[in-house]
């Protein structure tokens, strides 16, 4: 409890230094907590002035460390929440952390792979290569010649994740509480998603199973290569994988100096990204440059090498089918197909007005189409689509969110390779073939055989299903017969009660006229002293 009193002391100055509570306006708070964060101490030895207000969120994400740098990388995501130069800055983000001892890593590498250090590797670099907030990498070269690099997750670094995950929670809530605007941000909802990655990082065995299945997708594509993972010397925290060497994506002066063809290299980005997501359904999720290097060993067919395979999407079969036909209708600007998609695929609410909805998608994109083709980001597009749908109930889905964040990724990297390339040269020829392979004849029979054994299994208690469902329907018409018999049992007990109050009500009445017709006619009786003889 005083640890997470003193990280909250900290976060406070934090918000002081920067001046971040500047960021939310005053009309969004409740009004005791505006006035408590006008007061921070910590404001008066604020940080420069001039700063933009990106630049103050992302530095202060920095100092406060590990935990919220990488909370931060993954709310750079949510465009669909953020303003765009605030998430322009939050992917600035780096990781980077001190490295611990060559002793530790040692130590962990011995324990999970159950040997000396010596035995396992014929050299191990005690120096890092990398070091970041969840794991630092070592190179080593195995008994059989082979180099490699050893993945060694940050020893208590489980503990740490789930103090700041519980303080970040607790902040979440205190959003809702008290932000006026709280609820529709859905901080808790973003915490939770970021919870989920980050926890999914610490399990390297995770990691590897993702890399070894990517590497196998794209066996026999020459689009890109995944380092081979050594599974005898892979634990949940040690990973040992192949070592690669290439160029970082980014490194666009060595890539222009080897002759590297650039706008081939843009184009099969693109290629990359709607393969994984539509013929593999397993896309890398986590497409940033420090990921992304460059084999160029053959500068006129060049290929990418992914590593970091931690964050992986998968979109439903459902999600699969809608996404590809709503790229489709809109690169056709089919407004009203987009919204019956949605509607139909359950990503809005069932009572919305369709043509509303038509006229807000229609509102969105034709300015956007009014561009030059090279300026229109398919990315940005769909966020700003997901962000109009929003008042139309559209939830959240954290596999559409991953696949915004790869789309952005792919875009940046291939409009900053070659300027000129156009997406939709590449993503519209794809779809169709796509569309077109999903309804082909082969391709409805294999999906019928891929079904047909699940189908034949269930066949034969077909019998008994059938059965069991007529038992069901008789015993329902019975009970349900029963509940009729009751329930008009129950409206002629009604009806009757109902007769007697009003034959009640009449005999009163006419009680009443009685008493009022004798007391007309012999008032005498009606005289106090007369009735006082009655008790």
């Amino acid at each position: 409890m005083i640890s997470r009193i003193i990280r909250l002391l900290k976060i406070i100055r934090v918000i002081g230094r920067y001046r971040l509570d500047e960021l939310i306006s005053s009309d969004v708070l409740a009004w005791p907590l505006s006035v408590l964060l006008k007061m921070n101490p910590w404001k008066i030895v604020a940080a420069e002035s001039d700063i933009d207000r990106g630049t103050r969120l992302r530095r202060g994400l920095e100092e406060l460390g590990p935990v919220f740098i990488k909370f931060g990388q993954a709310l750079s995501t949510r465009r669909d929440l953020l303003p765009m130069d605030i998430a322009d800055e939050l992917v600035k983000l780096v990781d980077k952390v001190p490295p611990f001892s060559e002793t530790k890593a040692i130590s962990i590498v011995e324990k999970a792979l159950c040997g000396r250090i010596s035995e396992i590797f014929m050299h191990f670099e005690e120096t890092p290569i990398a070091s970041a907030s969840v794991a630092q990498v070592h190179s080593a070269t195995l008994h059989n010649g082979k180099e490699v690099v050893v993945k060694i997750v940050r020893p208590d670094i489980e503990d740490i994740i789930h103090d700041d995950i519980g303080l970040l929670f607790s902040l979440a809530q205190f959003i809702v509480k008290y932000f006026k605007d709280g609820p529709r941000l859905r901080p808790i909802e973003i915490v939770s998603d970021y919870e989920n990655t980050i926890i999914a990082e610490l399990d390297l065995a995770r990691e590897a199973a993702n890399a070894s299945q990517l590497r196998r997708n794209f066996q026999g594509r020459n689009l890109v290569y995944v380092p081979e993972v050594f599974w005898e010397y892979t634990s949940k925290n040690v990973y040992v994988m192949e070592r690669i060497y290439g160029v970082p994506v980014n490194d666009i002066e060595t890539l222009k100096s080897s002759n590297i063809s650039l706008k081939i290299l843009a184009e099969r980005g693109v290629e990359t990204f709607f393969t994984q997501v539509f013929e593999d359904n397993f896309f890398h999720a986590d497409m940033h440059p420090g990921n992304i290097f460059i084999d160029i060993s053959k500068p006129d067919d060049p290929t990418y090498i992914s590593v970091d395979c931690a964050i992986i999407g998968t979109l439903s079969d459902k999600d699969q089918y809608y996404l590809g036909r709503n790229l489709l209708a809109i690169f056709r600007r089919n407004y009203r197909e987009v919204a019956e998609l949605h509607l139909e695929c359950g990503w809005v609410a069932s009572n919305t007005n369709i043509e509303d909805f038509e006229s807000t998608i229609r509102t969105l994109c034709e300015p956007i189409f009014e561009r030059p083709i090279r300026d229109i980001s398919l990315g940005q597009l769909l966020i700003n689509l997901f962000r109009a749908a929003r008042q139309y109930d559209m939830e959240v889905q954290p596999s559409l969110v991953l696949l915004q964040k790869t789309l952005l990724n792919i875009e940046g990297l291939g409009r900053q390779l070659y300027p000129e390339l156009n997406l939709w040269d590449t993503a519209l020829p794809f779809l169709e073939n796509w569309i077109k392979d999903r309804y082909s004849p082969l391709s409805i029979l294999q999906r019928l055989k891929t079904k047909l054994p699940s189908w034949l299994e269930k066949f034969p208690e077909l019998p008994d299903v059938l059965y069991s469902n007529l038992s069901e329907n008789k015993n329902l018409k019975k009970e349900l017969g029963t509940c009729n018999a009751e329930i008009n049992d129950l409206r002629r007990k009604f009806h009757i009660e109902r007769l007697a109050r009003q034959l009640l009500s009449f005999v009163l009445i006419g009680v009443a006229l009685s008493i009022v017709v004798l007391s007309l006619k012999f008032p005498s009786l009606f005289n106090p002293l007369y009735l006082s003889m009655f008790g």
